[in-house]
């Protein structure tokens, strides 16, 4: 089982990067759809262009988070499970890749 962890570490950090906070911060707050108006870009800018700072900020610091709320949960309890560096290193590419993709 221990040979799995890094596997499954590594695809819960693209799950979480994976996450559009833009659309969901938006459908939270009765906001347009961000994928359909502006750039078409699910961002915090678009977000900002329905009219709405709080839910860009809101938008932007849980896109921010997604980033390093998985890294820093390998940080602190992966030593316990024998994950490492090398697993770290790709928990946070692949929370990017999910963003990215």
């Amino acid at each position: 089982m221990q040979s799995f962890l890094p596997l499954l570490a590594v695809l819960a950090g693209y799950l979480v990067g994976s996450l559009s906070f833009a659309v969901i911060v938006s459908h939270v707050m009765g906001l347009s759809d961000p994928r359909t108006f502006g750039s078409k870009n699910p961002g915090a800018t678009n977000v900002l262009r329905s009219g709405s700072k709080a839910a860009a900020i809101l938008t932007l610091l849980l896109d921010a988070a997604k980033g390093g709320l998985p890294v820093v949960l390998v940080k602190w309890f992966g030593p316990a499970y024998g994950l490492g560096d090398g697993t770290l290193a790709l928990v946070g590419l692949a929370a990017f890749l999910g963003h990215v993709f």
